[in-house]
């Protein structure tokens, strides 16, 4: 992906030099933090799962470190997801501009181990996510290796379509699209509300081939090799594929995320369409 020597976002909050802690005594054994941790990768709704982990005890300190100093690589990684950010604001812009509404541009949150966010405190084993409580996605850069070595998809590409993809449940915030879903699943079934939560995560991998549409219409940003390392993730991080390897077999009925072939189709769609309407996955006549 081309990205150097591009416009890097001001929406960027550095709070690596911080550490939060967690004293004892806080709500939450070993079996909800590993669901919690489970349900929370990829952008399962934060302010749920953060309060299984009572996110928001006063329990949890945050000190900086003053000899903080990230490494060359580091400040890399920092600067590429930066201008990944950028990249979606003038993408976004422009389209809530179209549907005759304005695109608040949401930060982004770099952070270290743990962060404590507008939805409660978050370790870095949960992934990146968006918090609707404050608007902020976050990440810690560590990931970034973690999607190379565990889930076997490497490359700059790959990286940005993360951050595309926890932008994109931003829009469905702003668009009242997360509101309506999170208030259906209070009326419903589990396992109907799964389903709700899959259409969701779909969407936002939609969303995330919308901005590269047009990221590459715009910048031809694209090198050879970029799209398969996006689908490559996309695929890495369906619901069977990290069931069967979590446990040998998976349970459609538990899936919040979809499939890996759902993932990579949807981003597909997003990607070949470019529009925010293809994406309706909720009244797609297949997921």
């Amino acid at each position: 992906m081309k990205w150097r020597n591009r416009r890097a976002s001001r929406n960027i909050e550095d709070r690596r030099s911080q550490r939060t802690t967690r004293r004892r005594g806080a709500t939450g054994g070993i079996g909800v933090i590993a669901i919690a941790l489970a349900a929370m990768y990829f952008g399962v709704d934060p302010q749920l799962v953060m309060s299984l982990l009572g996110g928001g005890s006063s329990q949890n300190t945050t000190q900086t470190d003053p000899n903080y100093q990230p490494s060359a690589v580091e400040q890399q990684l920092a600067q590429f997801t930066s201008v990944v950010l950028a990249d979606t604001e003038d993408v976004w812009n422009p389209l809530f501009q179209q549907m005759g509404k304005r695109y608040q541009e949401p930060k982004l949150v770099l952070f270290t181990d743990a962060v404590r966010s507008g939805c409660g405190n978050a370790q870095a084993s949960m992934g990146p996510f968006y918090c609707p409580g404050d608007n902020k996605v976050y990440i810690d850069l560590g990931f970034y290796q973690q999607l190379k070595s565990r889930h076997n998809a490497p490359g700059d590409f790959a990286q940005a379509y993360v951050i595309a993809h926890e932008v994109g449940h931003h829009v469905q915030n702003l668009l009242g699209t997360s509101g309506q879903v999170h208030q259906a699943q209070q009326r419903m079934s589990k396992e109907k509300g799964n389903q709700l939560s899959v259409m969701l995560e779909l969407q936002a991998d939609c969303f995330s081939g919308v901005w590269a549409h047009h990221t590459e219409r715009a910048k031809q940003v694209l090198e050879q090799g970029d799209i398969e390392e996006a689908l490559t993730a996309a695929s890495a991080i369906g619901d069977d594929r990290l069931q069967k390897q979590a446990r040998g077999y998976a349970t459609p009925e538990s899936f919040t995320h979809g499939t890996s072939q759902q993932r990579v189709r949807w981003f597909k769609t997003g990607f070949s369409q470019g529009t925010v309407e293809s994406c309706n996955t909720f009244e797609a006549a297949r997921l």
